[in-house]
């Protein structure tokens, strides 16, 4: 057998990794950055603010924001307000319970902790959704079912046929004249930031929307005399064009420089804004149409979800190149991807970004 041929890491031009000197540290940034200089998730999340901090000074660069997750209902809303407020997201694609549950809070409601001494057959009796250790309440969604009501029946498009896109435009004009609290859909109308929820049927504000469809039949079924019924309500269904949402993202992504991707959580927010790449491929291939594809230059994603259960949500950077989504290294991509709980990460990190953008100008 061969012997060892024995380096020294400095000759070798490696990295040096140093020890974390809490009493060096005087802010989040510089406790950030002092983490990536360690070892695992310290430094997955030290390195994502490098990536975030070239992406937001890219001057050139718009940023897509997706979320999934019950982020809203763990109390991280406000920070994507703050991230549109501050000009740091040019876009939204998110679920649509994570909007949903973040309306409760833009109307003035709260959600509460939630104490193992309750069972579940209790709470269902009380009214109480759990959420793992946190709970919604049913009043809470009633309200929001009469925010959207008010806004399906008095803001309809002039053809009649909503988008999710156009529907979060929708509601956030009506929050930002109601002015009960902050919340996305508010901050995004403020900002002209566009929201789609590619899944909106999968979420309380779908149902809301469908239930309004059916309540319009009924009103007619009544006024001729004829009683409802499931049978004579289903088949109603709201005017609604999810491909609105996939064109209008296309046309936005269309006219930008370059483009980041910021992603809490996986799923479909993730793969949706993800495809537009491989979908302007196939688009300009087949039909035969000569444009320059836009492809990700710049991608932070926090998710614990691991690549090896195959899913899209513990999909890496890497493996999204070799659908053509993103720029490689060789072409300027900067990518950083840290496996955490985004409650604990996420806060840390926006807060670090916010002290070095904005905090010492």
């Amino acid at each position: 057998m061969k012997r060892q041929s024995l380096h020294d890491g400095s000759e070798d031009r490696l990295t040096p990794l140093e020890s974390l000197e809490l009493e060096q540290v005087s802010s989040c940034a510089d406790l950030v950055r002092a983490m990536s200089k360690t070892a695992f998730g310290g430094r997955q999340l030290g390195r994502a603010l490098d990536v975030v901090l070239a992406m937001y000074r890219d001057s050139g660069c718009r940023v897509v924001l997706t979320v999934s997750g019950a982020m809203t209902v763990a109390k991280q809303g406000t920070i994507i307000c703050d991230m549109i407020d501050r000009g740091l997201v040019h876009a939204v694609v998110a679920t649509g319970a994570l909007i949903a549950h973040g309306l409760t809070e833009s109307i003035g409601r709260v959600h509460y902790e939630y104490s193992p001494a309750m069972s579940d057959e209790q709470l269902f009796a009380q009214g109480y959704n759990r959420i793992y250790d946190t709970l919604e309440m049913e009043a809470n969604l009633n309200d929001v079912e009469l925010l959207m009501r008010d806004v399906l029946d008095h803001h309809q498009p002039s053809d009649g046929m909503w988008s999710s896109a156009q529907l979060c435009r929708a509601i956030g004009a009506q929050l930002a004249v109601r002015d009960e609290g902050r919340g996305i859909l508010r901050s995004a109308y403020e900002h002209g930031v566009p929201v789609f929820i590619p899944a909106l049927t999968d979420s309380e504000i779908g149902l809301d929307m469908s239930i309004w469809a059916m309540r319009r039949t009924a009103d007619k079924l009544r006024r001729r005399n004829e009683k409802p019924t499931l049978e004579k309500l289903l088949p109603a269904t709201p005017q609604y064009n999810p491909f609105r949402d996939l064109q209008e993202y296309a046309a936005w992504v269309r006219q930008v420089e370059r483009l980041g991707i910021f992603t809490v959580g996986g799923g479909v927010p993730r793969n949706w804004a993800q495809q537009i790449a491989p979908y302007f491929d196939i688009l300009l291939d087949r039909l035969g149409v000569e444009e320059s594809v836009p492809r990700f230059q710049y991608g932070v994603r926090i998710c614990p979800e691991p690549v090896h259960w195959g899913g899209l949500s513990g999909c890496t950077y890497s493996e999204g190149i070799s659908w053509g989504k993103f720029a490689p290294a060789s072409e300027g991509g900067m990518f950083a991807e840290v496996l955490a709980d985004a409650t604990v990460a996420w806060p840390l990190l926006m807060k670090a970004v916010f002290e070095v953008l904005f905090e010492d100008r």
